[in-house]
């Protein structure tokens, strides 16, 4: 377990890499007995230190809800991180050059809550009930932690990623807007472009097998803090396709059907 000053520290490293655009070491290198709360204890004083600068929590995002992500870092749970004001980029905007580090893409449902949500006594028909509106988007990934050390060449882990704010870095919504029963969120899927040629497709039911079980997971881990989510928030369901490298020059789209369709760029 890491001490009240590791933790700091650890959030100052990351706060830092993001500010200078140059990645920080493993965390799980530097503290090699970190745990899973420990990563969340970072996540919370480096969102914190955000917070302190002037920045606003707009929502959440779910992570790893796929059983090859999992799988891929020796984990059976999701992660979780925090939304900003200052992640949001419009649908069609051009993300400047050197906004990122190392950013990737991934095609996602997002849900917009119209009333609060809190407990572990939340049921699926409330997280419905709660939902304003479901919208496609684009969350962008970065990393302010190295993906590889490269002395030992040891990957970086779960309690890197989460400490990381859970490698949230942005996020695009779609100009289209659902009520959560409109449609069967299970099927929604998206074939997302990259410079004109497809590089991934995928359904929603790739995510824990339905989006709207992986917004109840979240309200459950948080209760576990007395948390929640409320009216308003923005809450990225988890990916349905991989992670795609955004290079400078991208250009991406998504096209959910009939669900809508978002686009951004990377200058």
């Amino acid at each position: 377990m890491l001490t009240n000053e590791q933790i700091s520290n650890a959030a100052s490293a990351l706060y830092e890499a993001e500010q200078t655009g140059v990645q920080t070491g493993l965390l799980s290198l530097s503290y090699s007995d970190m745990t899973l709360d420990d990563a969340y204890a970072v996540q919370a004083a480096l969102v914190q230190r955000k917070v302190d600068a002037g920045a606003r929590i707009t929502g959440r995002k779910i992570g790893l809800t796929s059983k090859t992500m999992q799988r891929a870092l020796g984990i059976e749970t999701p992660d979780s991180g925090v939304l900003l004001d200052d992640m949001h980029f419009n649908n069609g905007e051009t993300v400047p050059p050197k906004r990122f580090i190392e950013p990737r893409i991934e095609a996602e449902i997002a849900f917009i809550m119209g009333s609060s949500l809190a407990g572990s006594d939340v049921t699926r028909d409330a997280v419905l009930s709660a939902t304003e509106a479901v919208v496609p988007s684009l969350e962008i990934l970065d990393t302010r932690v190295m993906r590889n050390d490269p002395a030992t060449g040891r990957a970086r882990i779960i309690v890197d990623t989460v400490s990381d704010n859970a490698a949230n870095a942005g996020i695009v919504l779609g100009e289209t807007r659902h009520s959560a029963d409109a449609f069967d969120l299970r099927t929604v899927g998206a074939i997302v472009k990259r410079n004109g040629i497809v590089e991934e497709t995928g359904l929603g039911a790739g995510v824990l097998d339905d989006p709207v079980t992986s917004v109840l997971w979240l309200v459950h881990r948080l209760a576990q803090y007395g948390d929640g989510l409320t009216a308003g928030d923005v809450v990225l369901s988890g990916s349905f396709i991989r992670p795609i490298e955004a290079p400078p020059g991208s250009q991406f789209e998504a096209d959910f059907g009939q669900f809508g369709s978002v686009t951004l760029s990377f200058s």
